[in-house]
């Protein structure tokens, strides 16, 4: 049988933005302008469909604390934490005080600050010290490639059955497949970090190829118990 797969361009992709949930949020749609502002950097940033994509799984599971480790302007933890459950928090890692200043700034114009606790730093040395109140709903790593492994045995063990652990940038341009660049230290980080998700008994995992490739893991229940109330 053929591959199933619809190859994109900018008619289609603009079809898609505009077939969305609240896809003109003002609050969103400034804060995009302002970061694609800052020039190439902005590509640091979640597309428009992958916050939509985002938002609808916080609410789907009912999220009520979360993580996420790489914060950059901000668009991931307003389309976090905008869909946490009444009293929820999300705790964010990033060590650039310049970026996460804009972030806060639009955290204040969507009316969030309460829900979010940034904590900057290293965030290898942050999250090996965190230990939540309760079980984590939702995760999202969005940070240093080649310590993505690293974060996701941190954060695991503190996940619930059923939580959702995201990261972003899993297809790298395409060049974990690229013969010419995948060996690069980077993109055999990622690569690897696919391979063992994909057979990794304690998640049930998809890569989605939105934006720069999005994997998605569900924690599935272990025989000795699920996470439970952390002190």
């Amino acid at each position: 049988m053929s591959a199933k797969y619809l190859a994109l361009n900018d008619a289609i992709y603009n079809y898609v933005l505009a077939h969305r949930s609240n896809a003109n949020d003002p609050v969103l749609q400034a804060l995009q302008v302002e970061t694609q502002n800052l020039g190439e950097i902005s590509q640091m940033a979640i597309s428009p469909d992958q916050s939509s994509l985002i938002s609808l799984l916080v609410s789907i599971i009912g999220a009520k604390w979360a993580v996420e480790v790489g914060t950059f302007t901000g668009t991931s933890s307003i389309s976090i934490a905008r869909h946490l459950a009444p009293g929820g928090k999300l705790v964010c890692f990033d060590q650039d005080f310049k970026f996460t200043s804009i972030a806060r700034r639009y955290w204040i114009k969507a009316g969030l600050q309460d829900r979010i606790d940034l904590r900057l730093g290293d965030a290898r040395r942050l999250v090996a010290h965190f230990r939540p109140p309760y079980p984590l709903d939702f995760v999202f790593i969005d940070a240093d490639k080649e310590s993505y492994d690293s974060y996701y045995e941190m954060l695991i063990p503190q996940v619930r059955a059923g939580g959702l652990i995201l990261f972003d940038n899993m297809l790298r341009g395409g060049e974990v497949v690229d013969p010419t660049l995948k060996n690069k230290p980077v993109n055999r980080a990622i690569d690897q970090l696919n391979r063992k998700l994909a057979t990794d008994s304690r998640v049930q995992t998809v890569l989605v190829p939105i934006a720069d490739g999005l994997t998605i893991c569900r924690k599935l229940p272990s025989p000795s118990g699920d996470a439970r109330r952390l002190s």
